[in-house]
């Protein structure tokens, strides 16, 4: 297979290019996103990972033309050839649900509450599709078997409050590919949920790409699921994307010192907390209304040098892409 510059292979759905946010706050500017690049190919998941508050929902929003007016976002997010950034509320409303779709993180707080899980579901359908109330209501029941929900004919008449957190989030899952989008973008799709119901779901979302051959973009801090799903990893920093490889090489050969940070930090099978205690990252992110031409890791950094205070480095080309100026080239046991 031929290889992209950005990594993933040809018949990419998705391209993000020198995507950057900032919001207008009170005090100024913050810039959330700085020249986020990634592409996605056709049923691949890719993985965006990284500590909280570094851009990653962020970034999962602007493809989907979800973010507050406060947001000024540059850059390209280009959908099967189509340009996302600047279009306006009729292309975009034509291409959520159908195109692209979205899996909250909270679904409780996604789901409204005065009205079924079929009415929901069968809502999404007819607006998108034009299906009948009938076709709409047979559709609901097929996408909630498809997603792992036992008694689908019976629970389609329930109401959120009615549901477990589990069940909760397998019907925003059914909501979400109702319509077979293209691409798929799960933001923490398994937070607070316990480790049984968090397998079930990986494995619902794990079918869908079989089945369907939806492109998923994983939103996560969760190193596990990472590992359990993913095909290609973005870890990112302080709003920057700062490695990007193939899962596999990720978890064996890191190469930026935060994935190395990351993966030390994240418990793993097989670890006895006897023999092997968790690491921890120094220091602080860096404040986002301050970006320097500089690493925004330096401060944390154990490799740092001069040059890492005075100049920003950029992704290198290839497979395995990393942005630092002493990469970890030796073998790490993380």
């Amino acid at each position: 297979m031929t290889v992209s510059t950005n990594g993933s292979t040809n018949g990419q759905v998705l391209a993000v290019k020198d995507l950057s946010v900032t919001f207008r706050t009170e005090d100024g500017r913050v810039s959330a996103v700085d020249n986020v690049s990634f592409d996605v190919a056709d049923g691949e998941v890719l993985a965006v990972v990284g500590e909280s508050g570094c851009g990653k929902s962020v970034t999962a929003m602007s493809i989907a033309g979800l973010l507050p007016r406060t947001a000024t976002v540059g850059g390209s997010v280009r959908l099967d050839g189509t340009e996302l950034i600047g279009a306006d509320k009729r292309t975009l409303r034509s291409i959520r649900g159908r195109e692209v779709a979205y899996i909250f993180q909270e679904p409780t707080t996604s789901l409204n509450p005065v009205f079924t899980v079929g009415h929901q579901i069968s809502e999404v359908l007819r607006t998108h599709i034009g299906l009948n109330r009938q076709a709409a209501e047979a559709r609901a029941i097929e996408l909630l078997k498809l997603v792992g929900i036992p008694s689908a004919e019976r629970r389609i008449s329930d109401y959120p409050h009615q549901l477990s957190g589990g069940m909760r989030q397998r019907v925003m899952i059914a909501m979400a590919v109702a319509c077979d989008p293209k691409v798929l973008i799960a933001d923490e799709p398994t937070t607070a949920l316990d480790v049984t119901i968090q397998a079930g779901i990986l494995d619902v979302l794990r079918g869908l790409r079989e089945r369907l051959g939806t492109s998923i973009v994983l939103i996560t801090h969760d190193l596990g699921v990472v590992a359990d799903l993913a095909d290609r990893v973005a870890v990112m920093y302080a709003g920057r994307v700062v490695e990007t490889a193939e899962v596999h090489e990720i978890f064996a050969r890191p190469q930026h010192p935060y994935t190395v940070g990351l993966l030390g930090a994240s418990p793993a099978a097989g670890r006895h907390a006897e023999t092997h205690r968790l690491s921890e990252i120094p220091g602080l992110v860096p404040v986002l209304s301050e970006q320097p031409d500089a690493c925004t890791f330096a401060d944390r950094c154990s490799r740092a040098g001069e040059t890492c205070t005075t100049s920003q480095p950029e992704l290198t080309a290839g497979v395995h892409r990393v942005a630092c100026w002493h990469p970890v080239r030796e073998a790490v046991e993380v």
